[in-house]
């Protein structure tokens, strides 16, 4: 369901700038402002067996896209909640009905076909996501993993990871080297205790050099007070504008009543005040690790 808060403060927003977009097809296909990390789901659908939360309420693409719209945004990355598991298809319907706005990140098994995969990227999905979040560390060097990793590597996907920073060292490395593209979700995690100082944190710059790491500007309110103004010089230094792209959060799940849309995109304009680095986060990067294939 979508928040009258959000609705209202966003419209606000627009009608003060003059930068309401129009719907349609046309605008669909310009990619100019992408949010990278939401989730749409309902009340009723199945739930997985092994999950921390599941909402009370909806959050559905239609709802989502009036925030979007409301707030200057072109497209939107759908992220499946883990709460849904492996059932991919409230967001599948979503990518089949709006297919100029959106794109999708799967949860699947590691078992799933070749076929199965390509049927996903058909649809819209360009990666994957392993919320690792209460769950161990895969074994990736075991079977299905690697035959797994390798079909996400010649599909071009990228593989998004929810896990706590001091986990980077032993997840990161193995990815890497299966040619995939890693993205952390919500700064990599670090431990709110540590902050940027946090072992994993670093290890996960250090990985970034190699270009293939990307870091989602989200979730500011997951990870303690403060991050952002000392991550983001290091991210910047070590990944480079380019491989950073922002994030909302929405419906912001089990932080709904501590912040809203409107809030955490602001917050970037603080974090990076010049429009032109913001266009990168915003745009160019985005574009390139979501949309590919539409330059």
């Amino acid at each position: 369901m979508i928040s009258r808060r959000d609705l209202t403060y966003g419209l606000a927003g627009l009608a003060a700038a003059g930068a309401l977009p129009r719907g349609g097809a046309a605008a669909a296909e310009a990619v100019t402002a992408v949010d990278s990390h939401a989730h749409v789901f309902r009340r009723g659908l199945p739930l997985a067996d092994a999950r921390r939360y599941a909402p009370d309420y909806d959050a559905t693409p239609e709802d989502y896209l009036a925030v979007l719209d409301a707030n200057g945004m072109s497209q939107g990355v759908l992220v499946q909640p883990s709460f849904l598991g492996t059932d991919n298809g409230y967001m599948l319907e979503a990518l089949k009905r709006h297919p100029g706005r959106f794109r999708g990140i799967a949860v699947v098994r590691p078992e799933i076909s070749r076929d199965e995969l390509q049927a996903l990227a058909a649809a819209g999905v360009v990666g994957i996501r392993l919320n690792l979040v209460g769950a161990p560390d895969p074994a990736f060097s075991a079977g299905p993993w690697p035959g797994f990793l390798k079909n996400l590597a010649d599909l071009g996907w990228q593989v998004e990871v929810q896990a706590e920073a001091r986990r980077w060292p032993v997840l990161l490395d193995p990815l890497l080297q299966a040619g995939v593209t890693v993205v952390a979700d919500h700064f990599g995690k670090p431990d709110p205790k540590l902050g940027v100082d946090d072992p994993g944190f670093r290890h996960l710059l250090a990985a970034g050099a190699g270009g293939r790491v990307r870091v989602k500007l989200s979730g500011s309110y997951r990870n303690g007070d403060g991050l952002p103004a000392a991550a983001i010089p290091l991210l910047r230094r070590h990944l480079g504008l380019e491989r950073l792209v922002w994030g909302s959060d929405w419906p912001h799940t089990q932080f709904e009543t501590a912040t809203d849309y409107r809030r955490v995109r602001a917050e970037l304009d603080t974090w990076l005040p010049d429009p032109a680095e913001r266009r990168i986060v915003l745009s160019d990067a985005p574009r390139a690790l979501f949309w590919p294939m539409r330059g």
